[in-house]
C-alpha cells in the first residue's frame, strides 16, 4: 500500500515547498520523480532546483537526458519512472499513476488558492481511498510549520 500525501500550499508557493520536501526525500535515500503537466512549469522547476538557494542546488535531470536513469530527482511529463523512484510528486494536477502502489509514497501538492486545484485534489483523493491506499492532507499554519489535518 503507498502513502498518499496531499499538501495544500497557500502560505507558500511550489518553488519554496517542493525543494524542502525533496531534500528530506534525498536524505531518506529516496530516489525521486517529479510529474507535470506543461512544458512551461517542467522548465521552470528545472530551473529552480539550480538555483532555490544561494548555499547549494539540488543534483537532478529530466526524462530527455542520457543519463535519467542515474540522476537522484528526475523531472517529467509522463506517468513512467525513469529512474525508479521510490516517490513521485505530483504537481499541476498530474494523474497518480497507474503502477501507484511501486512507490513507498506519492505527494501531490496543490494550490489552494485555485478551486480546479481543489476539485482536481479531492478527486485524487477519493480515487488514492478507492484504491486502498493510505492518504493524508497536510496543511500550512501561519508560522509556515505543516500540520496533519486528515
Amino acid at each position: 500500500m503507498t502513502e498518499i500525501l496531499f499538501y495544500h500550499l497557500q502560505r507558500q508557493p511550489l518553488e519554496k515547498v517542493l525543494p524542502n520536501l525533496l531534500e528530506k526525500s534525498l536524505e531518506r535515500g529516496w530516489q525521486a520523480a517529479i510529474q507535470a503537466v506543461s512544458e512551461e512549469r517542467l522548465q521552470a522547476l528545472d530551473d529552480g532546483l539550480w538555483t532555490y538557494t544561494d548555499e547549494s542546488f539540488l543534483p537532478h535531470g529530466t526524462d530527455r537526458d542520457s543519463d535519467a536513469a542515474t540522476q537522484p530527482v528526475v523531472l517529467t511529463l509522463r506517468p513512467d519512472n525513469p529512474n525508479g523512484a521510490s516517490i513521485r510528486f505530483l504537481v499541476e494536477g498530474a494523474d497518480l499513476p497507474e503502477d501507484a502502489g511501486g512507490y513507498a509514497r506519492i505527494c501531490i501538492l496543490f494550490d489552494g488558492t485555485d478551486t480546479d486545484a481543489l476539485l482536481r485534489a479531492r478527486e485524487q483523493w477519493r480515487v488514492a481511498k478507492d484504491a486502498g491506499h493510505s492518504v493524508a492532507y497536510w496543511q500550512q499554519d501561519e508560522t509556515g510549520r505543516w500540520n496533519k489535518k486528515a
